[in-house]
């Protein structure tokens, strides 16, 4: 058992339709790394140019946003539950 990883219906068409996967990984960042390289394309809609969280793209674990936490680098372990919630309103999820 892994991460569990919630995505948003904006996203399901990169993952065939799976609303949640499990995940290794030991941070946020590596988390997307995982999901960029089973699932193309994750890593251009949560991340900017820079590699920085889009301004329209929420990220929690257990319900904690990680802006407030450690951002990309915040520590994630087998159990945890994140999910990935785009804006209500503008940005640009799908492509």
């Amino acid at each position: 058992m892994g991460v569990t990883v919630r995505i948003p219906t904006p996203l399901r068409k990169l993952t065939a339709g799976l609303d949640k996967l499990e995940v290794d990984a030991a941070s946020i960042s590596g988390l997307i790394n995982h999901l960029e390289a089973s699932y193309p394309g994750f890593h251009d809609r949560l991340l900017d140019e820079a590699g920085d969280l889009r301004y329209f793209v929420n990220i929690y674990v257990n319900g904690e946003d990680v802006r407030f936490l450690e951002g990309l680098e915040t520590v994630v372990k087998t159990g945890d539950e994140v999910s990935i919630v785009p804006a209500v309103a503008g940005g640009e999820l799908e492509r």
